[in-house]
């Protein structure tokens, strides 16, 4: 069976970032792949909004179910979005990151909280990459796990905090730490400086203003985009339909990608 683990894991080069195309359903990763995508990221909230769910209601079988799919739709590596793992429990974690490479994913994130956005205890976090960890380095094939401290972004800790978090997950075997959103760029630096281990940054918010060569600079190693594509979508949606509704203004599906240009994209990668 092809395994994607070691062409996605040696995409991970500090000072040298690929771009994770995340997508929300199947037609936007084969159109991201066309564009010349290298991976392909799944996005937990695009997804739930394809599903008309918010962010966060995801269950584990839906997620399982929306990985496999990503995984058929392109030869690309995939790396899942598995908020906490949809499990509290370590050991729940573990069969979770089992679970994740059966559906053929090359590597998933997992989250320091809860669906509801608190953090668990910085050990019990540990313990939680600690077993994931473990479960991944016993699969037959790699896997690239990647531990996310998401206290900053939610406003739950500081960046001494996460600092602390991903020291811990770094030393319970994470392949690749991520603290999206951290206060300010000389912090994003300091979470690059702080391991020697592969360094995800996210770009949005503030951090979407710089280049990708600016990432590189401070030692990034891998540029995700979460949900951005996907909000992006809603975003267009809300503005042209409000025009329509507001203002009778059709105007702006004049703006618009040609079907014929989609269908060329697609067809790259149908059988």
């Amino acid at each position: 069976m092809h395994d994607p683990g070691p062409a996605f894991r040696a995409l991970h080069a500090p000072g040298n970032p690929f771009v994770l195309a995340n997508c929300w359903d199947v037609g936007s990763a084969r159109v991201l792949a066309a564009l010349g995508a290298q991976a392909i990221g799944t996005s937990s909230a695009g997804y739930a909004f394809t599903l008309g769910q918010p962010d966060s209601s995801l269950t584990l079988e839906q997620a399982l179910t929306h990985a496999a799919e990503i995984v058929a739709a392109t030869p690309l590596p995939v790396s899942g979005d598995f908020e906490n793992g949809y499990a509290d429990d370590p050991d729940d974690v573990a069969e979770t990151v089992k679970l994740a490479f059966e559906a053929g994913l090359a590597g998933i994130s997992i989250e320091d909280n809860k669906p509801d956005r608190t953090p668990y205890d910085r050990a019990l976090a540990a313990e939680r990459i600690k077993a994931a960890a473990a479960a991944a380095r016993a699969l037959p094939r790699d896997f690239v796990l990647v531990a996310r401290a998401d206290g900053m972004l939610n406003g739950k800790y500081d960046i001494e905090e996460a600092l602390a978090r991903l020291k811990a997950f770094d030393e319970a075997g994470a392949d690749c730490i991520y603290g999206p959103i951290p206060p300010t760029w000389d912090d994003l630096a300091r979470i690059v400086q702080s391991t020697e281990k592969p360094v995800n940054a996210l770009a949005a918010g503030s951090f979407a203003s710089y280049s990708k060569d600016d990432f590189a600079r401070i030692g990034v190693a891998r540029i995700s985009l979460g949900s951005g594509f996907a909000r992006a979508a809603q975003r267009r949606l809300i503005d042209i339909f409000s025009e329509i509704m507001e203002d009778g203004d059709f105007s702006s599906l004049k703006k618009t990608v040609s079907g014929a240009e989609v269908d060329e994209m697609l067809r790259k990668f149908m059988g």
